[in-house]
């Protein structure tokens, strides 16, 4: 059923995640008005980080908690606005638990301060807070063949494509994530090239550089290796939900291709596929009638 709520998050998904918008397509219509309504709350909590100022690091923590209060608000039947009550809508329709709701708003309450990750590992926390919580989330909306038996594992599988695509986030944005103060890459990785994240937020990089090209390309694998261990999941799925899942791996893993097409250089530039290029993609993927097929891998993934 159409609302004006659903239709204020869709809106909301066609402005902002535009592969996710065609990936969407192949969702039948309750469930993706489940998942805008998701994406939906999350822009609104990372755009409330996103507009902290200077010293305004308290007030965006009050306005996270605002947030989170409201959506308990809407789920107890109250109304705070199109995009909770939508949530809460999804929330009870798909039986969502709360927990990487919660996860998820903790998650990008990291970015109010200053971005220092020690090493993969740190970095991996940071990305599953912000991404894989969203993983587990629209794994609640697409439903698990076998029930509660393969839940746990479909989400273990759904958390690690939110790391890949996180990390693929993270290496498109690299410019753009240095302008906003801010440099997601490991020290440890860092140091390796000689490099400090000042640095990098400066853009003082030689993005031709072998010792820059090496670690850039090594983190595009670890993405990819991150793809691949995700993939089995998706034949875990509901069948009327894997060719969305697919095609949001494939629409992102697609990103590592572009990087690689701008010679590692996303520190001066922002790689992108174009619209083109990423509608070829999912148009691909209606040529696959076998769902089994969808998880023996596509080029851009495999």
């Amino acid at each position: 059923m159409v609302t004006f709520e659903s239709l204020v998050c869709g809106n909301i998904v066609r402005r902002h995640a535009r592969t996710f918008a065609l990936a969407s397509a192949f969702l039948p219509l309750t469930k993706r008005r489940g998942t805008y309504a998701l994406y939906a709350f999350c822009r609104l909590a990372d755009d409330a980080v996103d507009r902290a100022g200077p010293g305004g690091r308290e007030s965006v923590r009050a306005s996270l908690a605002a947030l989170r209060s409201q959506l308990d608000d809407a789920l107890q039947g109250g109304f705070a606005g199109p995009v909770m009550h939508e949530t809460a809508w999804a929330i009870r329709r798909f039986g969502i638990p709360l927990a990487p709701v919660d996860e998820l708003v903790h998650g990008v309450a990291r970015d109010l301060d200053p971005t220092d990750y020690r090493d993969w590992p740190s970095l991996r926390a940071y990305c599953e807070g912000v991404a894989s919580s969203v993983g587990e989330l629209c794994t609640h909306v697409f439903g698990v063949v076998g029930g509660d038996a393969n839940r746990t594992s479909a989400i273990g599988f759904a958390r690690t494509l939110g790391v890949a695509m996180q990390l693929t986030n993270i290496l498109r944005d690299i410019g753009e994530d240095a302008a906003n103060g801010r440099c997601y890459l490991p020290d440890d990785a860092l140091r390796s090239v000689g490099l400090t994240r000042e640095q990098v937020m400066a853009r003082d990089v030689d993005v031709k550089s072998p010792a820059w090209q090496a670690m850039m390309r090594e983190f595009v694998a670890q993405a990819r290796a991150l793809y691949r261990e995700a993939l089995p999941g998706i034949g875990m799925l509901a069948p009327d939900s894997r060719r969305c899942a697919q095609a949001c791996a494939v629409g992102y893993a697609a990103i590592l291709e572009a990087i690689e097409e701008a010679e590692f250089d996303t520190v001066s530039t922002r790689a992108h596929i174009g619209f083109g290029r990423k509608t070829k993609l999912m148009l691909s993927l209606y040529r696959v009638n076998d769902p089994a097929a969808l998880v023996a891998g596509q080029p851009a993934v495999a």
